[in-house]
């Protein structure tokens, strides 16, 4: 019986590494390549891989597992009565606990791919001597809303510290819990197998095209470091003195303060390195609403809403400006839209694979 169980967990383990192997192969070329022009620039010492390990294996590896579980168990306490150890039994299965080990594994190939994502931002600046497209950013910016930075609008009938603090609460803490925790459930819960290469894939795009390729070539810092990078600090010293006012554990003034002294000083550290169009923010949670918009009509609503949301936030912290999250939402949308037919015809022509190979069947 135990042999059986740990030969079904090992197989399981090995179907779900094999079919995230593409997911790996990417991972280690585009670490390879990362180094490769760090090393060519002469970046490489401020490579960012030490600084995410810890953090990112405690709450990949430790915490994330443990709600998880936890979460699996009060459902069963919860809703099944007379049938708990059968519902146990199925719950923590060993196609369901290889799926956590297989999906545990591709958290820590995560783990290496935000290391190389930090090190290759954190080399825009100094390899491009500053920041040159902010002052185009900021007046498309004004321009684009009849002739008023948006922020404005917001501290209109927003320039309120308790309206402040929960928008640093969002943003700062309750956008990374949705965005990593659902990479988290689509990695290790198999009811996500269904959309699970799409999202990876688009995870990757979002972070390299988004927060890599596109950043670099409009490489701009955002409004609350507008001052330092042009020397006009004018512009946006209403907003800077209003959330500068925040020294709350969320604080947007204290994690900018934070971002800007690592660029100075030239040092690596988590979420280091500057940049602000477009916006991976936005990006993520755009990201997630479009597959939960596929998933029921009313939930993508109310995702799209939190987008807006997000999107405003950002504007309103002076971490971005609003044509960030604009380009964000436009090319993440339709990437996903344009990607989703490749990939649902991949897994129609799997499932005719398989319909035609009954071994296939008795092998899954």
């Amino acid at each position: 019986m135990m042999i059986a169980l740990l030969g079904s967990f090992g197989s399981g383990v090995w179907r779900r590494l094999y079919a995230d192997s593409w997911f790996y192969t990417v991972v280690i070329g585009y670490t390879a390549i990362g180094l490769i022009y760090l090393l060519v620039f002469g970046q490489l010492a401020q490579t960012a891989h030490a600084t995410y390990v810890e953090p990112s294996l405690v709450v990949f590896l430790g915490l994330m597992p443990l709600v998880a579980i936890l979460f699996d168990l009060g459902r069963i306490i919860y809703r099944f009565n007379s049938r708990r150890m059968l519902a146990f039994k199925r719950t923590f299965s060993s196609a369901r606990i290889a799926a956590l080990a297989s999906g545990l594994m591709l958290m820590v190939a995560v783990t290496l791919f935000q290391g190389t994502f930090t090190s290759i931002k954190i080399s825009f600046a100094n390899l491009q001597g500053g920041f040159p497209y902010d002052r185009y950013l900021a007046d498309l910016d004004r321009f684009l809303h009849f002739g008023s930075a948006p922020w404005r609008y917001l501290y209109a009938f927003a320039e309120v510290p308790t309206v402040r603090t929960i928008i640093e609460l969002n943003y700062n803490m309750f956008w990374h819990l949705i965005c990593f925790g659902s990479l988290f459930f689509v990695a290790t819960s198999p009811r996500a197998d269904r959309v699970r290469a799409h999202y990876l894939a688009m995870f990757l795009f979002v972070w390299i095209v988004l927060g890599n390729v596109l950043a670099a070539l409009f490489l701009s810092a955002g409004p609350a470091f507008y001052g330092g990078v042009t020397g006009y600090e004018a512009r946006y010293a209403e907003m800077l003195a209003f959330l500068a006012q925040s020294d709350g554990v969320s604080s947007a003034a204290r994690f900018q303060g934070h971002l800007w002294e690592l660029y100075q000083r030239g040092q690596p550290g988590i979420g280091g390195g500057i940049s602000a169009f477009p916006s991976v923010h936005v990006g993520l949670i755009t990201m997630n609403a479009c597959f939960l918009a596929a998933y029921s009509r009313w939930l993508g609503a109310v995702a799209f809403v939190y987008v807006g949301f997000v999107l405003a936030s950002s504007v309103y912290l002076g971490w971005h400006y609003a044509v960030d999250g604009y380009a964000s939402i436009i090319i993440v949308t339709l990437s996903y839209y344009l990607s989703r037919r490749l990939f649902l015809r991949q897994a129609a022509g799997a499932r005719s694979s398989v319909a035609c190979n009954p071994s296939a069947v008795a092998a899954a």
